[in-house]
């Protein structure tokens, strides 16, 4: 169980967080127009009217465009389109860096846009949208984007994060068929992985996977080639299948040395298969390049599988640390605060912080999430319509499982505890290093009790 460190401690974390992250941005962003500076890693020259990369899920060849954009617009500020592809190459940067700090920057390169082009400037509304998106507002994402497809049906960053809104505001069918207009308008990765993402969360896996692999035969950037070689590999490892995802991942690395989602998917794969040392050793990595929530709190909780509580404590109050620095820079945030502190804080606030998430987006994640929360408060009778909203789509996680499972045998649901416990164990054995433990124990003592 982790015991919430008090703020003053976590202040001290964040503080490393943020000396982290700004390293992060120095390394992928080089010099931000208005001050901070630093060193870019190998960049990749990109003319300055070329269109940013829409969800290619790698830094390489951003710190290029983002000088190139920056030194045309020191000697022609009033070019709209300029600093609408300027906003649109920061939030890029926070997506792939983990650097949230860049969101500000990018909503003032795209305020000017706007200024300096208020009508019929989609490009400066795609950008604001992508914004609005990574910042977790998906109704203004969604209503900025449908803004700049009035100016521009055609455009793709406006195409993709439609997409992208629909689906966190959990509108499942509006998003498979925004998805398969994107696909008709732009075929692409864009396009062909996000409607594999749709089909999945519809329970689709085999209709995702197709789609995926479609995406892969069109991938030509080593970049692209890792983006979806991964997603076939995180496909595959959330439905057990650990052999095929090792080789999706080997094939996304031998193409991208280095991709961070790559080598995260597969220190995951090791944790489910119990390889506790490398799993960790790899988490490490990817955390010192990419402190985020989720691959922090996989560290703890393999720190935790092995015993290591202290160890597994400090990864916890890292992901806070940086939950705290999202919201400081305009994210919502309490999807993650819910998750975080559920299993390892403060019940009480991952419960407001569900309740609040689940006002603004109704999805399969925010479901089960306020139904894990409201389970671990005592109120499983209320918990029970989330986890069964959450599987409603069709969605079939493991975790997901696991969560109804508990919920039902708290209930005295015996038949449908033990159920719900062996498909989740069916569906992917090492789902959570904690968790399928904590599975396997329960459904024994389902079986004990016979």
């Amino acid at each position: 169980m982790f015991f919430r460190l008090p703020r003053s401690v976590r202040g001290k974390l964040a503080g490393a967080v943020v000396t982290v992250l700004l390293a992060c941005a120095v390394t992928a962003g080089g010099i931000a127009l208005g001050g901070d500076g630093g060193r870019a890693r190998a960049p990749v020259p990109a003319p300055p009217s070329s269109d940013i990369p829409v969800g290619r899920g790698a830094a390489a060849g951003l710190s290029g465009t983002v000088s190139a954009l920056q030194v045309r617009l020191r000697a022609q500020p009033g070019d709209w389109l300029g600093w609408a592809r300027l906003g649109a190459a920061y939030v890029e940067q926070a997506r792939t860096t983990g650097d949230p700090t860049r969101y500000p920057q990018a909503g003032r390169a795209v305020a000017r846009s706007l200024a300096l082009r208020p009508r019929q400037n989609d490009a400066g509304l795609a950008a604001r949208a992508a914004l609005a998106a990574a910042r977790h507002d998906f109704r203004a994402a969604l209503r900025d984007a449908d803004a700049a497809l009035a100016v521009n049906p055609y455009g793709e960053r406006a195409l993709a994060v439609r997409v992208d809104a629909l689906v966190e505001l959990g509108r499942y069918a509006e998003a498979l068929a925004a998805a398969r207009h994107a696909d008709a308008v732009h075929p692409g990765i864009p396009s062909f992985t996000r409607l594999a993402y749709v089909r999945e969360l519809l329970g689709d896996a085999d209709g995702a996977r197709k789609a995926l692999e479609v995406a892969l035969q069109s991938a030509a950037r080593p970049d692209d080639i890792a983006y979806v070689a991964t997603a076939l590999g995180q496909l595959a490892r959330s439905h057990g299948q650990y052999a095929t995802a090792f080789r999706y991942y080997a094939l996304a690395l031998r193409a991208a040395p280095g991709h961070l989602p790559a080598l995260e998917g597969r220190a995951r794969a090791y944790a489910a298969r119990g390889e506790l040392g490398t799993a960790a050793r790899e988490l490490r990595e990817v955390v010192r390049r990419y402190p985020l929530p989720g691959p922090l709190a996989a560290l703890g909780e393999v720190y935790e599988a092995r015993g290591e509580r202290a160890a597994a404590r400090r990864q916890y109050a890292l992901a806070g640390a940086w939950a705290d620095l999202a919201r400081a820079n305009g994210v919502a945030v309490d999807l993650d605060t819910a998750l975080i502190e559920t299993d390892h804080g403060d019940r009480r606030a991952a419960l407001r912080a569900a309740r609040a998430e689940w006002s603004r987006r109704q999805t399969v994640h925010t479901a089960d999430a306020l139904a894990w929360t409201l389970h671990h408060t005592g109120q499983d009778r209320e918990a029970l319509p989330y986890a069964e909203r959450a599987a409603a789509p069709g969605f079939r996680d493991a975790a997901f499982l696991y969560h109804r499972g508990t919920i039902e045998r708290a209930l005295g649901r015996t038949a449908d505890a033990r159920r719900d416990l062996s498909a989740a164990l069916r569906l992917d054995r090492g789902f959570s290093p904690t968790g399928a433990a904590a599975a396997r124990s329960a459904l024994s003592a389902l079986e004990a009790g016979r």
